[in-house]
Order: structure tokens, then sequence, then C-alpha cells
């Protein structure tokens, strides 16, 4: 053991001493408790083990710290033996645990047989976690829960939500099936083992780490029977007594192996009872217990030994350390809502790259831009659309061109730019876009230019892209200012779109993934809502602390980006009475949706919540206004999103509704 990996064991041992594990654990070493045979240790040996200060372990008995952690935690939380769907040795819990806690785990016995074990076919892992049954699904089928991370090993989710098996290298598809046996000692049993058909539900990196598979119920003469666990329907309290049932496996690269095996004696892969407590500080944050876990435990049911009742799904933890779960009251919304998916996945961009040859950079001097009228914020007629209110810390440019009523303004060709001074960067742009008067340019080599209407050291330039794994991303994408009534208007406005005051440093993979919102604006311009062919949308980089430096130290990458797209549809029933849509979106890898989803008291944010590839999400205007400190006004009142979401809100018994809709296909949109 490392220096640093000793020292955090005696933090461990220290803290375990004065909540009095070790009295508790003499206590069962006196008493002979049975998980010391099954760890091969003396109970002599652990008693003076007990009574030795632990950072003289090693000098006088031999003995490294992190054994005599797993002696403590042997005795204190023992993940005993399941035989013939029956706890072993149950009456040796006594010390840390209540009186009586034997007949409280002989009450949720009949569970165990509804646990088993998730095994694969066609794969290098012969299996993967634990799984438990948690509801009928008609006549013939019941639901298996187990972690979106154990199904991920077999499948893939799809643009519904649900999972579809995958194939191996050798192209053949994987498979998985559920063994309800695997006790120690016990022969395999081919009539306890049921077949996946399929998973319904495989959660979104950015939702709570949660998959829902599908099996044929038992025929009647199968010769066993399995039900679905009883759910409770409100979460588990702190320090509530619990068990986690499943199949703690052999896991060395997050724990020590020798203290592996001297603590399991070798006797991983079959099933288990950890009791425990519950740590649950309520809100949005981990649904804790200290139960004894190990990888295998994916998806365990973390079951109240108090009401009988699962309250949790374990996902994550470390040996001696401590555990997560996925609170009940999640499993039940995901359930409630047919196993749809909750959190949807689609790959979006930013930007179009431009993948030609360059010239070297020019510049614009400020009477190149004479006559451009920028971004109209009566372009839809009806209903007016201001440029945002941003905050002062941005420090946006003052051009030279400006005027009194537009002081902050790069105006071009059909759109404008608000930049800031102190990210070098733009901070928004905003294109009117007409659909019914497009004329399609083609690309061609450009150079790209600087806009010498604010100050040149204030724009990044070639240098600054010298990186080959970054692109100079258009925020206003090229094709979608091609409009005009001549080609001549098109091509001016497709010139324009080439200054860096355009521009933003982005990973080359984010803006060559295939799908990368490049149908987004079309999508909602051809949409039979949008009146007249016409949309506004505001664009532009999401500023972030955590965001990486260029190498030439003038800017950051940004690591997210933002869009706000307007458009007038007709009322439904109004006779052609029409009214301004405002939806925005956000293309993240899931900061900025962890952070709202935090902010909105949704427990999913510590559930799992993975960080993945890019992908677009939509989200209420108000949460973008709340994440960016941009202020778009009357806009936040024209979302349809907020008000599909105020009428979910509203229906009686409803779960709460989350503020995100993360897109598979563009037809997901609320508009």
């Amino acid at each position: 053991m490392d220096e640093r990996a000793q020292l955090e064991s005696f933090r461990r041992l220290e803290q375990r001493m004065r909540a009095g594990d070790f009295d508790r654990a003499r206590d069962a070493i006196r008493r002979g408790a049975p998980i010391l045979r099954e760890m091969g240790i003396d109970a002599t040996r652990a008693s003076e083990a007990l009574d030795t200060p632990p950072n003289q372990l090693e000098s006088m008995l031999g003995m490294p710290s992190s054994a005599l952690e797993a002696i403590v935690l042997s005795t204190n939380r023992p993940p005993l033996l399941i035989q013939n769907d029956q706890v072993v040795d149950k009456d040796s819990l006594i010390g840390p645990f209540p009186v009586g806690i034997d007949s409280k785990v002989v009450r949720v016995e009949p569970l165990l047989p509804s646990v088993g074990r998730i095994e694969f076919v066609n794969h290098d892992f012969a299996w993967g976690g634990t799984g438990w049954v948690m509801e009928e699904d008609g006549p013939e089928h019941l639901l298996i829960a187990t972690n979106r991370h154990v199904a991920r090993m077999v499948a893939q989710r799809t643009y519904r939500g649900d999972g579809v098996f995958m194939f191996s290298p050798a192209n053949i598809p994987y498979g998985a099936k559920i063994d309800f046996v695997n006790e120690v000692d016990a022969p395999p049993d081919l009539h306890r083992i049921l077949k996946i058909e399929r998973f319904t539900y495989l959660a979104d990196d950015a939702a709570a780490d949660i998959a829902i598979a599908r099996v044929p119920r038992p025929g009647r003469d199968a010769g066993f029977g399995v039900h679905p666990l009883p759910r409770a329907v409100t979460d588990g309290g702190d320090q509530e007594l619990v068990a986690v049932v499943g199949y703690p496996a052999e896991d060395p690269f997050r724990n020590d192996p020798t203290d592996m095996q001297r603590y399991f004696k070798g006797l991983f892969d079959v099933k288990r009872f950890s009791p425990g407590y519950l740590r649950n500080q309520g809100g949005a944050t981990v649904l804790g217990h200290d139960c004894t876990t190990l990888g295998g435990n994916s998806g365990s049911p973390v079951i109240s030994l108090e009401s009988g009742l699962a309250v949790g799904l374990h996902f994550a933890g470390r040996y001696a350390v401590g555990n997560s779960a996925v609170r009940i009251t999640t499993l039940n919304r995901v359930l409630d809502e047919g196993t749809k998916a909750s959190v949807h996945q689609v790959r979006f961009a930013a930007a179009t790259p431009e993948a030609e040859e360059e010239s070297r950079d020019g510049r614009h001097q400020p009477e190149h831009f004479e006559g451009r009228e920028g971004f109209d914020t009566g372009f839809l007629q009806v209903a007016e659309v201001p440029l945002p209110v941003l905050p002062p810390h941005l420090d946006i440019a003052r051009p030279v061109d400006a005027t009194e009523d537009r002081p902050h303004e790069l105006r071009y060709q059909h759109f404008s730019v608000l930049y800031s001074l102190a990210r070098k960067s733009a901070a928004v742009v905003a294109l009117n876009i007409d659909g019914g008067r497009t004329r399609p340019i083609k690309r061609f080599n450009s150079r790209w230019w600087a806009d010498l209407r604010i100050p040149a050291d204030a724009q990044l330039g070639q240098a600054d892209y010298a990186n080959r794994a970054l692109d100079r991303g258009h925020l206003v994408m090229r094709a979608y200012t091609n409009w005009g009534d001549d080609d001549a208007a098109a091509m001016r406005s497709n010139l324009d779109s080439y200054h860096y005051t355009n521009a933003s440093p982005q990973h080359m993979g984010l803006n060559r993934s295939n799908e990368h919102w490049l149908g987004l604006e079309r999508h909602v311009l051809e949409s039979t809502r949008t009146h007249g062919f016409r949309a506004c949308v505001y664009a532009g980089p999401v500023f972030g602390d955590r965001d990486p430096p260029l190498e030439s130290g003038r800017g950051t990458i940004p690591l997210e980006y933002f869009k706000l797209v307007t458009m007038l549809a007709e009322v439904p029933g109004s006779d052609g009475i029409l009214r301004l849509h405002a939806t925005a979106y956000v293309l993240s890898q899931g900061q900025m949706i962890q952070q709202i989803l935090m902010e909105a008291g949704l427990p999913e944010t510590a559930e799992g919540f993975v960080f993945g590839v890019f992908r677009t999400f939509q989200l209420r205007i108000r949460d973008l206004e709340a994440q960016t400190g941009y202020d778009f006004g009357a806009l936040r009142d024209c979302d349809p999103l907020e008000r599909r979401l105020d009428a979910l809100a509203a229906q009686e018994g409803a779960p709460t509704p989350r503020p995100i809709l993360a897109l598979d296909r563009l037809d997901d949109i609320v508009l």
C-alpha cells in the first residue's frame, strides 16, 4: 500500500474508532461472528489488531491497516451468503444492528428469489451486474430493473429511449439473460434463467443510472415463481435499516485485491445479503448507504428492513468508503412514464465546418460594411424580437459605426453580432432567415477576415486556430445567411459570415459529427406551424469557468453552445391569429444540463449522471437565462416548452416534469 493510500486508510480507521465500530467489532468477535471463518481470520489475532493503534499495525502485528478495515467492516457490515433463498448466519447480526434484526431479515427473505444476476450472451464478459423484478408487464411478461451501465455493455439506446442489442466484433448479436440462482454451492438451474427479450428503457447519460429489461414470465410448469418486489412510494429516511441483495464481483481495480480475497475468501459472483443503513440528505443529493458492495452489485435492490419495500437501486460504490443508489421515487417516475425516455439524445453541432484549403487572413476596413443593416428586430412583422441584454462583465464592444440606438451591434447582411472583448468572442449572433427567398450559394475557398470596426487584437486569428484539432466554426451558419431578393444580396451575406467575429474555436469532432444541429433552423422553418417561412435565430457560446484555454493563451474553447429560435405560429382554433413562439436549445456534454436539473431539485443529477458526447437539448428560455446571465425579455413568455411543463405540473398526482428535453430527432422539438 502506497503512503497516500495508507494515510487515507488510517483516517477512515480513526473515524470508525470514534464511531464505536471497533467496540462493536470486538463484541462480534467474542461471539464468534461466522464472517471471520469465511474471511479466514483468526479471532485472537483480530482482537489484538483492534487493540493496536492503527499506525502501529504493520510494525507490531505485521498486519496492514487495510486488513484491519476489512475486519471492522466484516463484523459491522457483513455480506452474508444466501443459500436456498435464505440468508445464512442472520442470527449473527447483532452489535451494530438493532435487536430483532434477524426476524426482520426473515420477513424479507421471500423477496430474494426475485433478484438475479444479469448475464451476457456472445460477450467477452459472462455477466455484468444484478437485476430484480420490479413490475408486471401484462399477463405474460415481467420488467427487470438494473443499471444503464450494465445494459450498455450489450445494448445501445435508440431515439425512442429503449435499447437494442448490439453486435460483437465477430458480427454476432449480443444477448442477455437473468439467472435467479447463482448461490454458493448451488448447481445451475436452467429453469430459473430467463431470457431478456429487450430493454424497454435505457436511460440517457444525463438521466439516472437506470435500465429496464423485459423477460417472459415463468410458466406454471417451470417449478419456480418470481414476483415484483414491492416498492416504496416515498424516499427512505436517513439511517433507515436496509440491505442490498446482489452479486459482489471481484473488483481489484478499485479495491485492494488482497483485502478482497481475505474478506470474501474467493467467494465472488454469488448471491449475498449485505445489511447497513441509508444516508439520505434529501434534495438533489446522492442517496447513500453503507452496505458492503462490490462491482457486481450494480443494479441491486436496496430493501428496507423496516418496511420490506425496495427504496433504491444501487449503482456505484467503493469498498469500505460509501455507496450510491437511485432513489425509488426516481425509478417509480420512470415506470409511471411508461418506460419512455425522459431524456433523449441527439448529436448536433454548433456550426458548419469549412473543410477547404484556407488562404491567409484578410482585414476589412469599416467602410467595407457601409449599407449593412444587420439584424431586423421587426422581421417577423407581427411581433418585435429585440436583442438580448447581456451582463456588463462581458464588456461588449462598441464598433466605430455604432449608432445611438444600436451602440453595440456589428451589423452584417441579415445578421448582427454582439462581441465580447473580455472573452475575445461573439457573445450572441442574431440572424434573420427567410426560407421563402433562399438562394443556394455553393461553398468556395474563402479567406477569413478581421472586422476593423473593433480592435484587431481583440479578435482571434489564424494563429489561434493552429491546433489541427480545432475548427473555425460558424456561429451564424453560412447556409442560412444565403437569401435575399437577388444573388448579390445572398453572396454578400455569405461572405460576411467569414469574419472572425462570427467564428468560435470548436473541436473538429464536435463540428463534423453527423447531424450536429445542421437541420434545426430548417426544421423550424418547414414546420406546418411556422408562418411565412421566417424565423429569427440567436446563437452563441455559453461561457463557463471550465472552458479550456487555447494554446495561444488568447481565448478559450467553449464547451457549450446555445440557440434560441423565434417564429410566428397560428394559435390553434383561432382562425388565423398569430402568436410568437420562442424555443431554446443547448449543445452540451451535460455540464449545463446537470446544473439545471440540480437547481430544479431533481435527484438524477446525483444518480449516475454521466458526461457523454455532445448532444442537443431543448430547455426553457428562463433556464437558459439563468445559466448565461442573458435577458431575453418577453421571449421567455413565448416558450411552448414552458407552457407544456406548466400543464403537466398542474395535473393532479403527476410527477415533477423535467425541464429538459433531449432530442433524438428533430420531430421531438416542442413547437
